[in-house]
């Protein structure tokens, strides 16, 4: 499925003082392994193999966050980007908030948020028989903070004559720049090389496209 608009971004909406007190926030709480949908955090606590695997693709740390002031910030960015950029997808509910850091050579490499299938048999109601439509990236981190670990895009083509691309989210480097996308489109981001970046992702989901 190819879109003219394959995300949309708002620059420094989010106030400098609430990313600041969102990073402290979740610094008080427990981190944990960002681990893959094919890779359970009890999987990796038994079997040493299992982590050095999964760093190969994705190599963070988590706090889950849900509370109710964070999102309050958040999805009105993500109900006008819905309009703004025509996707119009049909949604009702957010998953967790997930605060990630990425250290120094930190990463997670190619992949899409959604999974071919519905959620099935999830502890939380409101998620069974619904998919990840749109995901959200808030930069939390001042851009002088960090180098390196940018967001990109991977942009396929229905050209045979054209080659797939990548493209880097420049627009959200600033602190408080939020980027929605739909939760198919590919997307990385690359090995932090100094400092240390933080970001807040959230998924929202709806009914199965039709």
């Amino acid at each position: 499925m190819l879109f003219h608009n394959y995300y949309w971004y708002f620059k420094e909406v989010i106030p400098k003082r609430i990313c600041n007190d969102l990073i402290n926030y979740a610094l008080s709480k427990q981190t944990n392994i960002a681990t893959i949908a094919s890779v359970s955090e009890d999987e990796i606590k038994k079997d040493k193999n299992k982590l050095l695997n999964l760093q190969k693709t994705r190599n963070s740390n988590i706090v889950w966050l849900r509370d109710q002031w964070i999102y309050n910030e958040i999805l009105p960015f993500v109900r006008s980007a819905n309009v703004s950029a025509n996707w119009n997808f049909d949604w009702d509910y957010s998953e967790d908030c997930q605060f990630t850091i990425y250290k120094e050579n930190q990463f997670y490499d190619w992949h899409p948020d959604a999974s071919p299938t519905p959620y099935n048999n999830n502890k939380i109601p409101q998620l069974n028989n619904k998919i990840r439509k749109l995901s959200v990236t808030v930069s939390l981190s001042p851009a002088e903070e960090y180098e390196g670990g940018e967001l990109e895009f991977y942009y396929p083509t229905d050209n045979p004559e054209l080659k797939p691309f990548t493209k880097k989210c420049e627009e959200i480097k600033e602190q408080g720049s939020v980027v929605v996308f739909p939760s198919y489109i590919v997307h990385r981001v690359k090995p932090v090389t100094k400092g240390t970046r933080y970001s807040l992702v959230v998924w929202n989901v709806g009914n199965p496209y039709r």
